[in-house]
């Protein structure tokens, strides 16, 4: 079922943490079941709050949105026409938010109260635009990184930065699940920091299948053993954080300039599914086999960000529209059955 917004997601899975093993059959029954094409501009990011029902979403239409994802119901959109916005994540408490802006002007972070729409903090350091934000989960810390070929280091409590470092390139950062390690990826290689002593600089430095193109996402898998990273030339890379061998490559159309090539690791690491490539399409790999499980077609002239939700047999996509894709367990006959 499609619908503008609202209502029921045809199905328990918007609702329910994974109850069955995600396998490959289940992941080719996936379809959209919800749809909101409200939007008036491409959604540039989006997060899922780790610990409860909540996805927000920023948008080219300078329009920051939470949903209720268990009810499937836009609960508030908050404008931000001043200084527009582009990336945009969580904090720990599912009512506070840090994003980035759009402007050209004004290249600082906000921390954001989605309860009051109130800002509660700025974080000025950057001179140009952010790339890349990552939270810590465990402390109230954050990672940014920016085309200044800087990256910045922040504590929520406080305005200023508490670290920076200079790199050469776009630079792509991100904290594992334990909040102890960090990542940053550019040039080709993923310099891999302790978070508690990261002065001392990277302990590891990894290199990206021998490709030095630019960097565009990093993240790390839920169980903190894999890495994944996207690059502008169209390459998705799935590294052993521990040895930092590759495990897999995934070839995609390459993104213009000036897009995003977006990938995520299904919750148990064992699938990775991309919607970012050149041609818009969703693709599906299982990261064991390097193979690809499936792709879905799409129309659309912008590549779309895509996040998997924690725990559920759930992703998402947004580009002109956002999109909530589960199984459809009427494909999957006897089959499918519950642990």
């Amino acid at each position: 079922m499609v619908c503008e917004g609202g209502g029921a997601i045809g199905g328990e899975a918007m609702e329910d943490k994974v109850s069955m093993e995600l396998t490959e059959e289940i992941l080719r029954s996936m379809e959209v079941g919800m749809a909101f094409r409200d939007y008036n501009g491409r959604i540039s990011s989006m997060d899922f709050h780790k610990a409860s029902n909540y996805l927000v979403t920023a948008s080219d239409d300078e329009s920051i949105r939470l949903y209720d994802v268990a009810n499937a119901t836009c609960l508030k959109t908050i404008n931000s026409k001043k200084y527009g916005v582009d990336l945009v994540c969580f904090t720990s408490q599912p009512t506070t938010v840090i994003y980035s802006s759009k402007n050209g002007w004004d290249e600082s972070l906000r921390l954001l109260s989605l309860h009051d729409n109130k800002y509660l903090r700025y974080f000025k350091g950057h001179h140009d635009r952010v790339v890349s934000l990552s939270l810590c989960p465990r402390k109230e810390c954050f990672i940014s990184g920016s085309l200044d070929r800087t990256v910045l280091l922040w504590d929520q409590r406080a305005e200023k930065c508490q670290g920076l470092f200079r790199v050469q390139g776009r630079p792509a950062v991100a904290y594992d699940d334990q909040g102890m390690v960090f990542t940053i990826a550019f040039g080709g290689y993923i310099r891999m920091f302790d978070a508690r002593k990261y002065e001392k600089g990277p302990f590891d430095i990894y290199s990206a299948a021998g490709d030095f193109s630019e960097a565009n996402v990093v993240k790390f898998s839920n169980d903190g053993r894999l890495i994944l990273l996207t690059t502008m030339d169209g390459h998705i890379h799935v590294l052993d954080s521990f040895r930092g061998t590759t495990i897999a490559t995934y070839n995609v159309k390459p993104v213009s300039s000036n897009a995003t090539l977006e990938a995520s690791f299904s919750p148990d690491g064992m699938f990775v599914v991309s919607a970012g490539s050149g041609d818009g399409s969703v693709y599906a790999w299982n990261v064991r086999s390097g193979k690809e499980v499936t792709s879905w077609l799409s129309t659309e002239t912008e590549p779309p960000v895509i996040k998997w939700a924690p725990g559920s047999l759930m992703f998402v996509t947004g580009s002109s529209e956002l999109s909530f894709w589960i199984p459809d367990l009427s494909k999957l006959g006897s089959y499918v059955g519950a642990k």
